[in-house]
């Protein structure tokens, strides 16, 4: 007798809390809201057994079509949540179609009144309520199956908002049962920490060393994890379903603020503006800056081209194209993982780090491997959950003419073609070698103190590139790639302007040429 949509507009109540919080105190297990979801779904049903059962034992007869009534009759009716009405009108129903049968008005308790049938014996609701196991929407396996995950978010937001209940790495549990950590336990946890060199250390391993005693080691692990979460000292980097800790001081600069070549102020532009092509060429380029886009579907592999702001800060994009390969977490906003070089099976130490959209940890393998911007690198899943494969295409060094940026006299990029010592493969519409990055990061410091506009960057970057060509004709990923040497943006507001300004001529294939006489 449970309707169509009671699983779908469940609400949390009040009551839902309070059977969580006694589950929970049964169990003494902190549980994720996909645990406690399961516990409410059976919650519920064993709730509305309870009621069909006090229903028929209650005073009113069930509503059945095929029965006779009476003028003051009491009735519950199961397909109306239950109600019950009185019985004060019987009449036979004039329906030359249908057997004979009566039709009976019934007065509700608001006042309200409606005509049922009865005396048909030929009607769905002539069987008796009941629970079947079989219907999906009385099966705890089936409800969780289609709702599990909508109930889930349903919980987690109403434990959010109750003040009895505290989370960590996803799992929750009431406050009033965690263990007394203390300042001391807090100290001798730095101290297991320092020892690690930082971390990442498992709750368990720090435990095995600060002598923390505990009649339940599930609950005093826990109660261990809320009080390193509360102190400002530690920082859990784990990623979801594992929970590993932290020395925050000693974690990468560049993990706990984001690096200075990565950092951009966000424009508006007309994203009206771009093309189909275009659409497609920054859904390639996956950069983290651009508007989140469908991820592809094949994630076993990706290949990206390396621009100058990740090179220069041994970083890469944490974007659609590339998010499914890396580890993420409940709440943590660093996570801490492993690289695994797939030529050579070295691995190190890498960081997700959620809220800058990058992941780091590449600067001593970007210079190991001799790449430059524009190099090309795949990426794919590991052996091991936390660890990701990557891959520079690397050959033997050999000297190649590449599109090479300078600082002129001027304090303004260069670009020309230079012979450049290459250790692997690129893409030679955005490969750009840069001899001297102190000399290029004063430019673009430059750039920044004058507000130099963006379509002032595309014309001049335009321009210097066209020169390389005999045709004079420049693809907007190289004009993408050359602003990024001086400025951090992403494709959109560069491709927006390619797109709306009459200068730039589009000559097919997303190659521009700049129309001098226009500007």
């Amino acid at each position: 007798m449970i309707r169509e949509t009671y699983w779908e507009d469940l609400n949390i109540t009040d009551e839902d809390i309070e059977a969580l919080y006694n589950h929970l105190l049964e169990t003494e297990t902190p549980l994720t809201p996909e645990e406690l979801a399961q516990a409410l779904v059976i919650i519920r049903l064993e709730q509305e057994q309870q009621k069909l059962e006090h229903q028929r034992s209650g005073e009113a007869n069930i509503y059945l079509p095929k029965e006779h009534y009476q003028e003051g009759q009491q009735l519950a009716f199961p397909a109306l949540d239950w109600v019950h009405g009185e019985v004060i009108g019987v009449r036979p129903a004039h329906n030359p179609t249908m057997p004979p049968f009566d039709v009976i008005r019934v007065r509700f308790p608001n006042g309200s009144e409606r005509e049922f049938a009865a005396g048909l014996e030929d009607h769905p609701l002539n069987e008796p309520p009941k629970l079947d196991a079989d219907d999906p929407l009385h099966n705890p396996t089936a409800v969780f199956a289609t709702y599990g995950a909508q109930i889930a978010q349903k919980i987690a937001k109403a434990l959010a908002e109750n003040e009895d209940f505290v989370r960590i790495a996803g799992k929750w549990f009431p406050r009033a049962l965690l263990m007394e950590v203390n300042i001391g336990h807090l100290n001798l946890a730095e101290a297991v920490l320092d020892m690690a060199e930082g971390g990442p250390l498992p709750t368990a391993e720090i435990m095995k060393q600060i002598d923390l005693p505990a009649d339940s080691p599930k609950l005093a692990e826990f109660s261990l994890d809320y009080a390193l979460q509360e102190d400002e000292r530690f920082d859990e980097v784990g990623p979801a379903g594992e929970v590993l800790w932290y020395l925050h001081r000693l974690e990468p600069e560049w993990v706990k603020q984001t690096p200075p070549f990565l950092r951009h102020k966000a424009l508006d532009y007309d994203r009206a503006a771009l093309t189909d092509d275009m659409l497609a060429a920054e859904a390639a380029l996956g950069d983290e800056l651009s508007p989140e886009a469908e991820a592809p579907v094949d994630t076993t592999k990706i290949e990206l081209t390396l621009i100058y702001p990740h090179w220069r800060a041994g970083t890469l994009p944490l974007s659609v194209k590339t998010g499914t390969l890396f580890p993420t977490a409940y709440e943590a906003p660093r996570v801490r993982f492993t690289w695994v070089d797939a030529q050579t099976g070295k691995t190190f130490p890498g960081w997700v780090v959620r809220h800058g959209k990058y992941v780091y940890g590449l600067a001593d393998w970007y210079k190991d491997k001799g790449l430059i911007p524009g190099s090309l690198i795949t990426l794919a899943p590991g052996k091991k959950p936390g660890e990701v494969l990557i891959r520079a295409h690397t050959h033997r060094p050999q000297r190649d003419w590449v599109r090479s940026v300078l600082v002129g006299s001027d304090g303004q990029p260069v670009f020309a073609m230079l012979k450049q010592i290459v250790t692997a493969e690129f893409d030679e519409r955005m490969v750009i070698a840069v001899p001297d990055p102190e000399s290029l990061d004063d430019a673009g410091q430059q750039i920044a103190r004058n507000r130099t506009p963006l379509e002032t960057l595309v014309v001049s970057m335009l321009r210097e590139l066209a020169k390389l060509t005999p045709q004079g004709h420049v693809h907007a990923a190289s004009i993408y790639a050359a602003i990024n040497t001086v400025r951090r943006c992403p494709p959109g507001p560069i491709f927006a302007l390619l797109a709306s300004r009459p200068w730039f001529i589009h000559v097919g294939d997303l190659y521009f040429r700049l129309d001098e006489s226009a500007i």
